[in-house]
């Protein structure tokens, strides 16, 4: 006689109040950790590495780049990922996008120690996302191809986007001086690690 199988919890349903302040909640957490990022010239990976890089190249808000380079991907998220994690995941960028424009007029940091703003800025973006992730959205460009992969090939999204996250840095030796490239691979991997250990495949079942 076969033992039966464990059984396996059917998965929790977010009400649309859950979702909400995860949106405004994980947006808020990306937006502050990437103003810290900002503060102190640091990079990220991904797209939000080449908004980083366009930013202090022209002087504009990295939010405008980060929405603009953020757009083409959510043709993939269309078709591969559904219309709702689509219209979720661009209120995310939207909201990023906005509050990483408007946080110098209320945020200013009168002492940020460079490695400091790379471990807490990089925790503080990797929960956002964490947040976002557990209630199907994103924050656009790799952060929806590493979902994708993690959905359908099963890969760890944590590990796709730090791979991707640390290609971005370590290519800015060309652009920025040894010690901020790496500052910016600490942030890449405080980021990474929070996804990596807290978003695996069946590790959390809410949907």
């Amino acid at each position: 006689m076969t033992p039966a199988a464990p059984l396996t919890p059917a998965p929790a349903t977010h009400s649309w109040f859950d979702d909400t302040h995860a949106l405004i909640a994980g947006s808020l957490f990306v937006a502050l950790g990437m103003t810290m990022f900002g503060h102190a010239g640091l990079l990220t990976g991904g797209v939000a590495g080449v908004a980083f890089l366009a930013s202090y190249a022209s002087g504009l808000p990295f939010g405008l780049f980060f929405f603009l380079f953020s757009l083409p991907f959510f043709v993939l998220s269309w078709y591969r990922l559904g219309p709702a994690f689509t219209f979720k995941s661009f209120g995310a960028v939207a909201l990023v996008s906005a509050c990483t424009t408007l946080a110098p007029k209320v945020v200013r940091f009168e002492l940020l120690n460079p490695w400091v703003a790379s471990v807490l800025g990089g925790f503080l973006i990797g929960f956002g996302l964490l947040a976002l992730l557990r209630h199907q959205a994103s924050v656009g460009g790799v952060n929806i191809l590493a979902q994708w992969l993690q959905q359908a090939k099963g890969f760890s999204a944590g590990k796709v986007q730090m791979c991707v996250d640390l290609v971005v840095v370590l290519a800015a030796f060309w652009v920025l001086p040894p010690m901020q490239v790496a500052q910016s691979v600490v942030g890449a991997v405080a980021i990474g690690a929070i996804l990596a250990l807290n978003h695996r495949p069946g590790r959390y079942l809410g949907v």
